[in-house]
């Protein structure tokens, strides 16, 4: 199951980074786009919007003000659901994933790894 992370960091104590780091301790292939390019454990981004295939799963660490320019990359992309972490949520872009059938999640990616609900 491959995971985009965007809003990715370098730096180890930000959410985006653990997250890489848990995703591919469970085994996860990971992709990632950042503010700047950078790479966490293998795992090399750039800011652009890559044409990533096969991308199951959205996890947003980046405001909803930025999180509009995203809109319909991540449509584009077509991932089975959209994880909106604490400080994401998002309303206008939750409906507008609804409205294309993907599904969008509220929920913390660390919580739900180490939860076994990923």
């Amino acid at each position: 199951m491959k995971t985009l992370v965007i809003g990715a960091s370098e730096k180890r104590d930000r959410y985006s980074n653990i997250a890489i780091n848990k995703l591919l301790d469970a085994g996860h292939e990971v992709v990632a786009i950042g503010t700047k390019p950078g790479e966490v454990r293998g795992v090399s981004f750039a800011t652009e919007k890559e044409d990533f295939q096969e991308v199951n799963t959205v996890t947003l660490y980046i405001n909803p003000m930025i999180q509009e320019a995203y809109y319909s990359y991540i449509l584009k992309l077509n991932p089975e659901r959209v994880i909106f972490n604490p400080g994401t949520e998002n309303p206008e872009f939750m409906k507008l994933l609804r409205d294309h059938g993907i599904e969008s999640q509220v929920a913390c990616t660390l919580v739900l790894l180490s939860t076994n609900q990923y």
